[in-house]
């Protein structure tokens, strides 16, 4: 039995031998097979994608063919080199997938010195093993879905030279960490939610070529960079860097800070950039002359300074680089004539001048004193030729003169009032009785009248093209809606009932009918009156005045009538989401309308005193007139929601903070309207906002086609990519979660004014088919020079 069990069990230990020997894999002889084994763990990691799929253990990986989406490099049989080239619409990986697990197999490649990982759908917050690749010279990870800060394990791998980490979801600060990379050249975070100032630190990186920033959320100052000598690059588009021109080394050969906040004038050492190929400085809110020597820089190849406030005068004999590609100037406050350098030479050339008050009939100029106001109300002086010292010493004397007898008047003005208040105080020892047909609009309070901001308010009100603010008899409201019969009904809400008129001179109004609780008089409701007369705005469907029903016995106000002027065509709804098909409105209308609610939810926040907030907005209440521009027709009135006993609550908001960030919820609100506008569709739920909003968020990091799969189909082929992203960005942005993450009113305004603005240029809604245009704007590619 011994003998018999010993030669069983040699018998199967050499079968095992046998089906080991046929099992184990094998790896080519020019690599070492944990090398190997690294390679097919990465193929199976990322579920064998299909540029890996001809991979197995018999792979001579060192001889690989190089492709565009996958190259190999080996020296003296160890892998140096790794590039992975995915495509966007890669699907996801499972759930259980291990970003770190895939770090850990790459560490089986010491020698790895260039790994580009990109288009591959990773996931999740860079690891920090990432520092276990010591050797790395190059790291490329962009166009995947990484999350999180930036870890500061990367400042371990000290050889790193190009660091690109772009489209990705990397939040958090600029590290100030980057310092400790000594030989860094390019540092590429393009199209990230990076916010904050960005660090001091980043002037030590002497041997930064490249610095890349763009598409983030970074703010402030930018830090003093004219250390760095060997700067060629630098990209800070679409950020909300300002207000000061940065200071900056000699050598940039691309400067581009297009869409940001800058606000003061153009640094005159930008004259001297020898080397200068692209200039890219538009729509900020630069002011000051126009530097005419930036047309002649002797590299220039591609200048915008569109979308500012720049002046000065243009002269037909001003000289220009003749390889000048692309000059664009448009949207400024500039005057004389266009230079003839820039009409002549090269037929490719492409020259952008609208919206300036040029000596032209060209491109919509304004007249000459459009430009000349517009100048002096961001308090800057429009330049003259030759203009001697002397009269601008006289023209200081003037203006001293004129200050200091402003100020004897005006310390008149306040004797005078206080002595007239004194004498009022005398002779009025009890107020007047107030009928109920007293015209409020004749008597402004001495707190309104106070303030400059509201005079000049009630000065422009005739433009909005509206009757003074008055009271109205009950009488004229029971004619003009036939004693509020049920013809007139338009309906009841939380805030009363609603009726339409026809006045005696046969303009059409909307009447609120308010039952007052309790008992008051029309004294009570005279301080809501006043904020109510106040609020006529373009953007609102404004007040024209109220009327006050009283009990006979005790003549305490037994309703309230407030009179709004009547906007007939529809909801905005009803023209995106609900309107018949191939009537609904285009990419260019929606993007007008949605900047007409922007501006009047700024006059609630900012036009009046005190602001009105929390005004429940939504789509459903936001009307269309003749011109299809867009009016909200219920917002926040205090005398609505006193009478009611309750405040307004919108059911999509998030109840975070409800009356610290007040502003920030009408932000959110708006931004459900911007959804509705892209999608093209109701949206009628907190739940549905979430799902769409992620949609959103990966859409803006997708391709143009991937994006415009999200859009109404009514206008996917009638927008601009550039526009539709700016849109889609800034909606994501309104809808976060916490009220400090979003987006201000005015940061809002801005970017909806943008994606106008670049629509218009690209004149995408005449309902072609043929997709974007090829845009002459983009520069050509640039070639650095090396040192």
């Amino acid at each position: 039995m011994g003998m018999a069990a010993q030669r069983i069990s040699i018998s199967i230990l050499l079968l095992l031998l046998c089906i080991f020997s046929v099992s184990v894999p094998s790896y080519t002889k020019h690599l070492p097979s944990s090398q190997a084994q690294a390679l097919l763990g990465v193929q199976k990691l990322l579920n064998y994608p299909p540029v890996l799929s001809n991979w197995n253990a018999s792979t001579d990986f060192c001889n690989i063919e190089p492709t565009p989406s996958l190259t190999v490099v080996c020296y003296e049989k160890s892998i140096t080199q790794l590039h992975i080239f995915g495509n966007k619409g890669t699907p996801s990986f499972p759930q259980n997938f291990s970003v770190e697990s895939f770090f850990n197999t790459l560490v089986g490649l010491p020698t790895l010195k260039v790994l580009s990982l990109v288009s591959l759908g990773l996931w999740g917050t860079l690891p920090s093993n990432i520092s276990r690749l010591s050797s790395l010279e190059i790291l490329n990870i962009s166009s995947n879905f990484f999350y999180g800060d930036i870890p500061q394990e990367i400042s371990s791998l000290t050889s790193l030279q190009t660091l690109i980490l772009d489209n990705n979801l990397f939040t958090g600060r600029v590290p100030v960490w980057l310092s400790d990379l000594p030989v860094l050249t390019v540092l590429s975070l393009r199209n990230n939610s990076l916010t904050g100032y960005l660090p001091n630190s980043l002037s030590s990186l002497e041997n930064l070529r490249v610095l890349a920033l763009s598409m983030n959320r970074l703010s402030g100052q930018v830090p003093d960079l004219s250390s760095l000598r060997n700067l060629q690059v630098l990209d800070l588009e679409d950020n909300y860097f300002g207000p000061q021109f940065p200071s900056l080394g000699s050598k940039l050969v691309s400067l581009v800070m297009r869409k940001n906040r800058f606000s003061s004038a153009i640094d005159a050492e930008v004259s001297s950039y020898y080397q200068l190929e692209q200039l890219d400085i538009s729509f900020n809110r630069f002011v000051g002359p126009f530097p005419p020597a930036l047309l002649s820089l002797p590299s220039i190849t591609y200048l915008n300074i569109s979308g500012n406030k720049f002046t000065g005068m243009l002269l037909e004999n001003m000289s220009c680089n003749a390889e000048l590609g692309f000059v664009d100037l448009s949207s400024n406050l500039l005057t004389g004539r266009l230079p003839t350098c820039l009409l002549t030479g090269s037929k490719n050339r492409v020259i952008r001048y609208a919206r300036n008050c040029l000596a032209t009939a060209d491109q919509n100029q304004h007249p000459f004193f459009f430009c000349r106001n517009e100048a002096l109300a961001v308090g800057i002086i429009p330049s003259k030729q030759n203009k001697p010292r002397r009269a601008a010493k006289a023209m200081l004397a003037l203006i001293t003169v004129g200050g200091v007898l402003a100020g004897i008047a005006l310390v008149g003005l306040i004797i005078f009032l206080v002595v007239r208040r004194e004498n009022a105080k005398k002779m009025i020892k009890t107020p007047p009785p107030r009928s109920i047909t007293e015209n409020v609009s004749t008597g402004y309070s001495s707190k309104l009248l106070s303030d400059a901001r509201y005079i000049s308010q009630t000065m422009r009100l005739g433009a909005l093209g509206l009757p003074s603010y008055r009271a109205f008899s009950l009488e004229e409201l029971e004619g003009a809606t036939n004693n509020f019969h049920s013809s007139a009904f338009l309906g009841e809400g939380s805030h009363g009932q609603m009726y339409r008129g026809r006045l005696s001179d046969g303009s059409l109004v909307a009447i609120r009918c308010l039952k007052v609780k309790g008992r008051h008089s029309t004294q009570n409701f005279m301080h809501h009156i006043e904020l109510i007369l106040k609020l006529r705005h373009h953007h609102l469907v404004s007040s024209l005045g109220h009327c006050f029903e009283c009990y006979l016995d005790d003549s305490s106000v037994s309703r309230i009538f407030l009179i709004f002027e009547y906007v007939p065509n529809g909801t905005l709804r009803g023209h995106i989401s609900e309107g018949p098909a191939g009537q609904k409105l285009t990419w260019a209308q929606r993007i007008a309308a949605v900047v007409g609610v922007a501006k009047g939810i700024q006059y609630l926040h900012t036009g009046i005193v005190p602001g009105v907030f929390s005004n429940n907005l939504k789509i459903t209440d936001i009307l269309l007139d003749q011109s299809l521009v867009a009016k909200i027709s219920s917002y926040n009135l205090p005398l609505l929601t006193e009478n009611m006993g309750k405040t307004v609550s919108n059911s999509f908001v998030p109840l975070v903070c409800r009356t610290k960030h007040e502003d920030k919820i009408d932000v959110y609100d708006f931004g459900v309207i911007l959804l509705e506008i892209i999608v093209g569709r109701s949206i009628t739920s907190r739940n549905e906002v979430d799902i769409v909003k992620d949609q959103l968020q990966v859409g803006i990091m997708a391709d143009d086609a991937a994006r415009r799969s999200i859009v109404d189909p009514e206008v996917r082929e009638g927008c601009s990519d550039e526009s539709l992203k700016t849109v889609m960005d800034i909606c994501y942005r309104t809808l976060s979660n916490d009220p400090t993450e979003r987006p201000s009113v005015e940061d809002v305004l801005w970017n909806l004014q943008f994606a106008a603005q670049v629509q218009e240029e690209w004149g995408g809604d005449s309902g072609s088919t043929e997709g974007s245009p090829v845009s002459p704007c983009q520069p050509p590619p640039l070639q650095l020079t090396s040192h």
